[in-house]
Formats: structure tokens, sequence, C-alpha cells
């Protein structure tokens, strides 16, 4: 009797494990359904894939979940079709275009894509090591992986660790998931696959 309440124990925290840890689906693959758009840039769906691109007024322009999100594990394939820099904010907020809260690049070779930048704060606060910079595929599709637990923030690039950082300030955050378009014109990105496990 005791082995088999044991098993039925293991088995309820097996099972409030993983409904704990479900995986959901962020982008639907056919319209911006739970997601809010900042801005005046091109949000829009095409092929099932998410694309954002420069608008007539080449400012900055976000695309933000309207759900916030606290501990994740966010995966998701990004592909650059212009030369120009975006990028997924976590624990945000937003008042016009003026966000506040933390970026994880997705930017051109060499500029830093995976690491992790402050906006409208302190800057860059992690940077890959150059010989990571490596990882990323031009013009081809890229898988970015960010992991956030509490004040601490991994990434991966398409398998490899970029960046692990621990920051009081992010423990503190709160917010939303948030893709970016930077000013400047000529940007085009596409995104797909993207999911979320909430920690």
């Amino acid at each position: 009797m005791k082995k088999i309440l044991f098993l039925i124990a293991i088995a309820l925290f097996t099972l409030t494990t993983v409904q704990a840890q479900r995986t959901i689906a962020l982008f639907n693959g056919y319209n911006l359904n739970g997601w809010t758009v900042h801005g005046t840039e091109k949000w829009y769906v095409e092929k099932g894939q998410l694309v954002c691109e420069s608008g007539p007024d080449k400012q900055y322009g976000y695309l933000s979940t309207d759900t916030s999100f606290k501990n994740f594990e966010l995966t998701l394939k990004f592909k650059q079709e212009a030369n120009g820099n975006s990028g997924v904010f976590f624990r945000s907020s937003i008042e016009g275009v003026k966000i506040s809260g933390w970026q994880v690049e997705v930017a051109p070779l060499n500029q830093h894509t995976g690491g992790i930048y402050e906006s409208y704060g302190r800057g860059w606060l992690a940077k890959p090591k150059p010989e990571d910079e490596k990882w990323l595929k031009p013009g081809k599709w890229n898988t970015l992986k960010i992991r956030v637990v509490d004040d601490r923030v991994t990434t991966w690039l398409n398998g490899h660790q970029m960046v692990d950082l621990t920051d009081s300030k992010i423990g503190a955050g709160r917010g939303f998931i948030a893709l970016q378009i930077h000013d400047g014109g000529g940007i085009k990105v596409r995104w797909k696959d993207i999911f979320l496990t909430e920690l």
C-alpha cells in the first residue's frame, strides 16, 4: 500500500511539474493575435512567418506580447533579409516607442547577436566573446534561445552559449516580451517557431 501511495505521489508531482512547464506558441502563424504593435514600422504575416520591415518613418518599432512573463525559456528562429539591427526584449514596458527593459541583440555579423543590452539605461551588460560571433548565419535561419530565471539570463545561438549574466536589476524586472526593429530604414527580419515555456 505504501508503495502504491508513493508511486501516486511521484505521478502527481511529475504531472504538476509538466503542467507548470507547459510550452506555448506565442505566434500562431496566421495573424498577430496576442501581440500589440508600437510605432509605424511594418509587422505582418507571410507564409506562416512573422515579418518586420522598415516603414516610411524609418523609426524604432516594437511588437509586444499582450501577456507579461517573469521566468521562462524562449526559443525562436530568425532570418535577416536586410542588414539591420533587431532584437528580443524581455521584462519590458513601453510608452509610445520608448521601451524600458532588456534586449537580447539580433544584429549583423560581429555586432553581438545574443548579447544583452539595457534600453535607456546602462547600455551593454554582456557581449559574446569575439570567437563566438561566428555562430551567426547571415541570411539564413538562426535559432535563438533565451532563458530568464530570477536575476540570471543565459542566451544561446544555434546551440552555442553566447552569454550568461546575473544582474539584480533584471531580477527585479517585470513586463512583456517584444520583438524590435531598429531605426534607420532598410531593415527586414523574419521570425518563426516562437515558443515559450514558463519556469
